[in-house]
This record gives C-alpha cells, structure tokens and sequence, in this order.
C-alpha cells in the first residue's frame, strides 16, 4: 500500500508540474505602449514608448509592434502610461503636430471667448461634451404701446466636443480650469450658427453628460413665460380675449336698467277694474 500511494504521488506530481509549464510557457508578443502619460496632438519620440510582452492571443486590433515606425508619429487622443499605442488613436501619416491633428475628418475647431460663468466654473474641460446656450432679443414687429420685451433663451447647439480649454488640450486633467477662451469641434454648418450666436446675444456653455448624446428639441423661453408659466401664446389671448368680455358687460347693463322701477312700482296703490270681460289695472 506505501509503495503504491508513492507511485500515485509521483504521477500526480509529474502531472502537475506539465500543466504548469504549459500556462506559463504561453506564446507572447512584442507590443508597443506608452512608457509616459502622452497628451493628444503630440509627436512620438523614442523616449515616449517602450516594448513588453503581450499574450499572442489578446493582442488588441491594431497594436504596433516596431517602434521605429511611429517615429514622428502624431496622437489625435490622450494616451496613458502603460496603454497599447494603436493604429485608431494615431493621426494619418504625415499630419503636423497639434490641435489641428486632433480635429475629425469634417469637421472644424472654433474658440469662443467665456468666463468664470459662462464656462460652467471651469469644468468645461478637454474631451467633455457641452451644449450651447443664446441669450438674444427675438425679432418681433409688437405694438411700441405695450412694451412687450422679446428676450428670449434658446439652446442652438448640442453635444458639442470641447477640444482645448485656453491654450491646453491635455483630456487627463480633471481640475476646474477658469479660462478665458474655449476651443469647440464643430461642423461647418454648427460653426455658422455659432458664430452668429455670439454676434446677436451671450453665450452660455451647458455641460452635459458624455454617454447623452440625445438630442432635445425646446422652443426656447421668453420673459413672459417665465414669470407667468408655460402659456402657449402669453400676448395674442390676453388681448383677443378683451373685447368680448367688454360688449358682455354692456349688454348686461342695459338688461338691468329696465328692472330698476320695478321697486318704484311696488310702492305704489293699485286697484284692478273689471268691467265685462275687460279688466285693467290702475295705480295712484
């Protein structure tokens, strides 16, 4: 019996020691990935990435696996110590350095100026989402008497990349930054409505959240509404409805007067006469 259990014990650690080796000898790759923090819009250099070993069968689509080919190379996202450089966060070959390697295919980067307010505290910051907010006058042809003031607030734009706050494109920072100037990625059409935003009223950054990119369809909010509630048409029903009340009035008053001498007449002596088949009434 000893000299079985040895036996069995021998082959059990035999056994054991091969499945061993075969998880720890599992094939592997050279990979690229960044030895620093790397901000987007930056040049690869040498000294920004290394090489490690990455199982072959986890290599994610993409990698690099010579260094020397990223030489130059530029980043259009934040890369982060230790993070695999692939070929979908590099910019195409031959892009220059800086915020316009960040910028997407179609579309465009315009700053507009902002304040400790405007934008939202300073965490309106690099790779956040914001909506764009006009405070204007509305364009309306209303009666001078009544004084009617048409300002009115309206978002004109959503979902809306912030790319670089002041003159930092850094998306790794999470402080509040108050800046003066906040650079947005936009679409042609976007920045023409921007642009004429900013021209007719003040701009005001909403920042959203980024896994919303729902869009909100609002029609805007004016003095009148504010102060009075949500009313479809605050100025036209006040005055349409004026007219009708005032005629119901007077014909109310003239129904009324010809009742005023009945307390008169209550007053008075009364004899009813009948004569035949006549009969009248006469007071005194």
């Amino acid at each position: 019996m000893i000299v079985v259990s040895v036996i069995v014990g021998l082959v059990a650690v035999v056994m054991a020691s091969q499945w061993i080796n075969k998880q720890t000898n599992v094939s592997a790759q050279k990979v690229v990935i960044a030895a620093v923090d790397v901000d987007l819009g930056s040049k690869l250099t040498p000294e920004m990435l290394r090489l490690v070993d990455w199982p072959s069968g986890s290599i994610p689509e993409g990698a690099i696996i010579d260094p020397q080919t990223l030489d130059g190379r530029v980043l259009k996202t934040s890369v982060l110590r230790g993070e695999a450089i692939l070929e979908s966060k590099l910019a195409p070959l031959g892009t220059k350095g800086g915020l316009s390697a960040v910028v997407m295919e179609g579309k465009r980067a315009m700053t507009v100026r902002v304040n400790d307010v405007i934008g939202v505290a300073g965490f309106a910051l690099p790779g956040n989402y914001v909506d764009i907010l006009v405070n204007t006058t509305e364009d309306a042809k209303a009666n001078v008497k009544e004084k009617v003031d048409m300002s009115i607030s309206k978002i004109v734009l959503e979902h809306i990349l912030v790319l670089a706050v002041a003159q930092e494109a850094s998306r790794d920072d999470t402080k509040p930054k108050v800046v003066n100037a906040v650079t947005l990625e936009v679409t042609p059409e976007q920045a023409e409505k921007l642009d004429l935003a900013r021209s007719v009223g003040t701009l005001s950054l909403v920042l959203r959240n980024q896994v919303d990119p729902k869009p909100v369809e609002t029609s805007g909010i004016t003095k009148q509404i504010l102060l009075r509630g949500d009313e479809p048409a605050p100025v036209a029903k006040p005055v349409a409805a004026s007219k009708p009340v005032a005629k119901r009035v007077v014909k109310k008053v003239i129904v009324k007067r010809p009742a005023q001498p009945a307390p008169i007449a209550a007053t008075q002596n009364c004899v009813e006469i009948v004569s035949g088949t006549s009969r009248h009434i006469e007071c005194f």
